[in-house]
């Protein structure tokens, strides 16, 4: 009985609701996660990189994704549907070369120098992408913050060929060295160019490989440093560490030589317990007791800096009234200069009082009238209107 396939935005960890972009960082962290290269010999990654890849290519497509959305993976079999590639069956480099807009090749900045990166000039490495967690605090005043993270270096062994040192690779017999082939179909009608089946794309046959990388020419390290995060950072925003990505691949530069890919460290902020975020604003709900409320007062409230700033609550203040603190918030990234602070007004009802307190505001409702409470009369003399 064949598996059933999982949702696939669960399989990208994205809400059904996340933009292009979203669901592209998404594909890119997890394929990157799960590359063979970096899991040898693990099937299940590779069957996660797989399974990635075909929920990206559905997702990232207009068409398909309206499809799948209405009527789920049945939308996409068959039936005059767009078809989706049985990735079960292709090997890593080439679905790389599918989606060579996010990790190389003629598209944007996240990637390598696969798919034309040698005809522009030098090889280039594949990004990286990582996590880091901050305080809310943290994201107000930056911090320098510590990354661990796997990425794929030059075999200092086999100094990047994947052969037996001693050893020398040999030409490709199928592509002639090239790492590419044509394939044909419907008569010659349409050509399509993949990777070499034989070779992998390398353009070279290993005939006896380096026992530390195992052909591959790149080995698995953890790398750690020190990550500068400036102020102002906000959830999902990335900051870039130019050069700590991968060295280029053995198929563009077996000696590694080139331009390394960069690091993005992706921005996790984690749930303050007073305060929320709007933008650059921060926003809070201050409890205020009724006396204070219907009296007016002046209170201490707390801002994200540690200190702490007088309140002035106006007589009848009612509950859910904003007070703006100007220049109290997040700092902008790019100017920085500073949003404002939101108070929320909550009115705190006391849940037990004392005889004495009973008996005072017993006395204060025989006196309530239209002149005390004008909303309240005003609303049940709707009420009154509406039932004669």
């Amino acid at each position: 009985m064949p598996t059933a396939k999982r949702d696939y935005y669960e399989v990208l960890g994205v809400e059904k609701s996340a933009d292009a972009e979203e669901i592209k960082r998404a594909y890119r962290r997890l394929a990157m996660k799960y590359h063979p290269d970096r899991n040898p010999g693990d099937a299940e990654a590779e069957a996660k990189f797989k399974e990635a890849a075909e929920a990206y290519e559905v997702l990232s497509d207009a068409t398909k994704k309206q499809r799948y959305d209405q009527f789920g993976h049945e939308g996409l079999r068959g039936g005059g549907g767009p078809a989706t590639h049985d990735y079960t069956r292709m090997n890593a480099e080439d679905i790389f070369s599918m989606f060579n807009d996010i990790f190389g090749g003629g598209g944007g900045g996240f990637g390598g120098g696969r798919g034309g990166g040698r005809a522009r000039g030098p090889a280039r490495g594949y990004d990286l992408e990582t996590e880091v967690l901050l305080s809310l605090e943290e994201a107000y005043s930056g911090a320098d913050k510590d990354v661990e993270f796997t990425r794929l270096d030059v075999c200092e062994k086999c100094s990047g060929t994947g052969a037996k040192p001693g050893s020398k690779p040999v030409q490709c017999g199928t592509c002639k060295g090239q790492g590419r082939v044509i394939q044909t179909g419907l008569g010659g009608m349409f050509r399509m160019e993949t990777g070499c089946p034989t070779c992998g794309g390398r353009g070279q046959i290993i005939k006896e490989f380096c026992d530390a990388c195992r052909g591959k020419g790149r080995v698995p390290r953890k790398r750690s440093l020190s990550v500068k995060i400036p102020a102002g950072v906000s959830e999902g925003q990335a900051v870039r560490v130019r050069g700590e990505g991968e060295p280029p691949t053995m198929e563009d530069s077996p000696s590694g030589e080139g331009v390394r890919g960069d690091l993005h460290v992706v921005i996790r902020v984690r749930r303050h317990d007073l305060f929320q975020r709007d933008g650059d604003h921060l926003v809070m709900e201050m409890p205020i007791s009724f006396t204070k409320a219907s009296l007016g007062a002046e209170v201490e409230v707390p801002t994200i800096e540690g200190k702490r700033a007088t309140l002035k609550i106006p007589k009848g203040t009612q509950y859910g009234t904003m007070f703006r603190l100007a220049g109290l918030g997040m700092p902008s990234l790019r100017s920085g200069q500073r949003g404002d602070m939101i108070v929320i007004a909550k009115i705190e009802i006391p849940k037990k009082l004392s005889g004495a307190q009973e008996k005072l505001l017993r006395d204060f409702a025989a006196s309530e009238n239209e002149t005390v409470m004008p909303e309240s009369q005003g609303f049940w003399k709707k009420i009154k209107d509406a039932l004669s």
